[in-house]
C-alpha cells in the first residue's frame, strides 16, 4: 500500500446537497487522490444503509478521495483506520478521552451516543481497488435526533466546538498519519488502536445483515479487521453488518 496521501485539496462550500456524491462524481472523472470536498450545510446528506443525515450549520460534514493500492479484501481494514483516525482527531478536545468509544464497523459514540459515523464507498477492479471514497460527519455543534439511537455533540458534552475547516484539517491529518503507520507496519497497529475503543471482550453484541441477523459474544477483530463472534453456531468473522446495540464498552 502507498504510506501518507498526496497534499490534500480541500474545497470548502457554504452548501451542497451531499459532499459524498461531488467526491464520487470527481472520482469517476479521473480525479487523484486527495481531493476532500466540505459543506457548511447539506440538503441531501445520507448515512449508512441509505439512511438521511441532517445536516445542520456547525457540525462536520467532509468526504474524501483515496487511491490504495491493494486489494479489495481490505476493504473492512480501511473503514476500520478511518475510526481510529476520527477518534484520535477528536480525543484532545475532550478532558477525559475515554468518553470516546468505536462502534463496530464505522461509529463513534461519545457517552455511549452516536457522535460520528462514516460512509464507505470503494470502486473495485479485478480484485483490487479503483478508488475509496470516505464520507464522515461528526456532530460538533448540534446533535440531531435519530429514530433508532441516541445521538451525541461535543457542545452537548461541555465541549467549545471546533469550527469545521479546522477541525477537518486535523482530522486529514491524522488520516496521514494512520496511513502512513499501516503502510510501514501493517494492519496490527490500526488493529490494537481500535480494539482500545471498541467493545469489552465477551461483550454480547447483535449484528444485522441482509442475509439474517447474529448475535453472539465479541471476541475481538480477525488479522484481517473482521469482527469475531462467539455465536450458538459457532464463531463467525464477519466482514460487513451493523451492529444493533451498543453495549458497556470498555478496553
Amino acid at each position: 500500500m502507498t504510506g501518507a496521501a498526496r497534499a490534500w485539496r480541500l474545497r470548502v462550500h457554504d452548501e451542497l446537497a451531499s459532499t459524498q456524491d461531488g467526491v464520487l462524481a470527481a472520482a469517476q472523472a479521473g480525479e487523484p487522490e486527495g481531493l476532500a470536498i466540505l459543506a457548511r450545510r447539506q440538503s441531501a446528506g445520507r448515512g449508512t444503509q441509505g439512511r438521511s443525515w441532517r445536516s445542520p450549520e456547525g457540525n462536520l460534514y467532509l468526504s474524501f478521495l483515496l487511491r490504495p493500492e491493494g486489494s479489495a479484501r481490505e476493504l473492512p481494514q480501511w473503514s476500520l483506520l478511518m475510526a481510529v483516525a476520527l477518534a484520535e482527531a477528536l480525543a484532545p478536545l475532550l478532558p477525559d478521552p475515554d468518553r470516546l468509544r468505536l462502534k463496530w464497523p464505522n461509529d463513534v459514540l461519545l457517552d455511549g451516543a452516536k457522535c460520528a459515523g462514516i460512509l464507505t464507498q470503494a470502486a473495485p477492479g479485478r480484485g483490487r481497488h479503483r478508488r475509496l471514497v470516505f464520507g464522515i460527519g461528526v456532530n460538533l455543534a448540534e446533535a440531531p435526533l435519530l429514530p433508532d439511537r441516541p445521538t451525541a455533540s461535543l457542545r452537548q458534552a461541555g465541549v467549545t466546538p471546533p469550527e469545521p475547516v479546522a477541525f477537518a484539517w486535523s482530522l486529514l491529518s491524522s488520516v496521514d498519519r494512520w496511513r502512513g503507520t499501516q503502510a510501514m507496519e501493517g494492519f496490527a497497529p490500526v488493529r490494537e488502536a481500535w480494539t482500545a475503543r471498541g467493545p469489552a471482550l465477551g461483550a454480547t453484541l447483535r449484528l444485522s445483515r441482509p442475509e439474517g441477523g447474529f448475535e453472539g459474544r465479541y471476541r475481538g477483530l480477525s488479522d484481517d479487521g473482521r469482527l469475531l463472534l462467539d455465536t450458538a453456531s459457532g464463531r463467525r468473522a464477519l466482514a460487513s453488518g451493523e451492529v444493533l446495540a451498543a453495549p458497556a464498552m470498555g478496553a
